[in-house]
């Protein structure tokens, strides 16, 4: 195999590696295993807890019949953009997008996946 005049002299190429994956000292790439958590990115919060009860908070800006709007219901689907909420009593869904989001608060403990986070909050804390 013909080298390159800037490899002459030099063995054969080194392996490639993917970013971020370790080498042995005699150039063996180590696989790292795949990530079995989602990033902390609100939506993929709001995946890892489908299903349970939240209220959601919404400001509209510029707004003149409501500035700001509560929501409360079952979480079914979320998405980079929206969330699709659901009332238990009546069944009707609701899409609201994200871009007018402030917050949310559930009344149970939240699955809550992230690096160096290991398993989910104790859910009793001694708040004071």
């Amino acid at each position: 195999m013909p080298m390159s005049s800037g490899m002459q002299g030099m063995g054969s190429m080194p392996p490639q590696v993917s970013s971020g994956s370790p080498m042995t000292p005699g150039g063996v790439v180590v696989q790292n295993p795949p990530q079995t958590f989602e990033q902390s990115y609100i939506e993929n919060i709001f995946r890892l807890n489908l299903g349970k009860v939240g209220t959601f908070y919404f400001t509209y800006e510029n707004n003149k019949d409501w500035n700001a709007k509560v929501y409360k219901g079952v979480l079914e689907a979320a998405g980079r953009d929206h969330i699709i909420i659901s009332d238990p009593a009546t069944g009707q869904r609701t899409v609201l997008l994200m871009i007018y989001f402030d917050y949310a608060t559930f009344d149970e403990p939240l699955t809550y996946q992230y690096p160096g986070v290991i398993g989910n909050p104790p859910t009793m804390r001694n708040c004071r």
